[in-house]
């Protein structure tokens, strides 16, 4: 696995990769859910193309930038134990020079649900990476359906601004009890730990609700009920799967979102209605 931490490196040696290349995009601290990109990237693309970039642009003042867990010679490891070709790690100043000042606005679909809790947050996702499909230039890049609503807006991106590149995303991989997988389950203690699934639960029994003839309000309600009391509910809503506006009347084929925080921790997930 050949390796580049400048864009100079980078270019050079992604420009002289087999084609088609595919690309995942992470934030290190790897988990069976990163790795099941990686494996999908390999089924259809003749090399694969990894990023280890930790964006500060995506996190709040009182985020946990600082915090968020980093592991890159264990990372290193999986990458190459999964067939990875190349790994881009670009530290911050790399990414951003002094005077950068030029972001992806995202509009409206940035700024509801996940955008309305994390203000600009999905304006450093969507500068990010445009900046990295610029330096990588793959053919196919593979995003986790656990966070739909970013996906549903680098698509959109990916549209409006012609870049020559296929999103696919990558069905949720899960813990046994339910619980996506997210490097941020790692600041879980066991209390919180046995609480997380509650909130896959609580999609899941929305879905039912709503499968089953209730209302919009009472199938979130149902959901609301089987969340941890522990828990603190940012939204839990039925949307459209590509503008990610709220449904009403609900009607499938749609998107249950939900996030909730666990203590310090705050966890998103979401399951189809079909």
């Amino acid at each position: 696995m050949q390796t580049a931490r400048t864009v100079a490196q980078a270019r050079a040696l992604f420009g002289a990769s087999p084609r088609p290349l595919g690309f995942v995009p992470t934030m290190g601290a790897l988990h069976a859910g990163h790795l099941e990109l990686v494996r999908r990237a390999r089924q259809t693309c003749a090399a694969v193309a990894v990023s280890i970039f930790v964006n500060p642009l995506q996190f709040g003042p009182n985020e946990d930038l600082a915090a968020y867990p980093r592991d890159e010679s264990g990372d290193r490891r999986k990458l190459a134990d999964a067939g990875v070709d190349t790994l881009f790690v670009p530290d911050a100043a790399e990414m951003y020079h002094p005077d950068f000042t030029s972001y992806v606005d995202i509009g409206p679909l940035g700024e509801i649900l996940e955008g309305a809790v994390r203000p600009h947050h999905f304006r450093g996702v969507a500068t990010v990476m445009a900046k990295l499909l610029n330096i990588v230039r793959p053919d196919a890049l593979f995003l986790g359906q656990k966070d739909a609503q970013q996906a549903a807006i680098l698509r959109k991106m990916i549209f409006d601004l012609n870049v020559p590149v296929e999103l696919e995303t990558v069905p949720t991989v899960r813990e046994r009890d339910g619980l996506a997988m997210s490097s941020r389950n790692g600041y879980l203690d066991a209390q919180r730990r046995a609480q997380a699934p509650t909130l896959y639960r609580a999609l899941l029994a929305t879905r039912d609700a709503l499968s089953g003839g209730a209302s919009k309000p009472d199938a979130i309600a149902a959901g609301a009920a089987v969340l941890s009391p522990a828990a603190r509910l940012d939204y839990l809503e039925v949307v459209d799967a590509t503008t990610f506006a709220p449904l009403e009347p609900p009607r499938s084929p749609a998107l249950i979102v939900g996030a909730a925080r666990f203590g310090s921790t705050r966890l998103i997930d979401n399951v189809a209605w079909e």
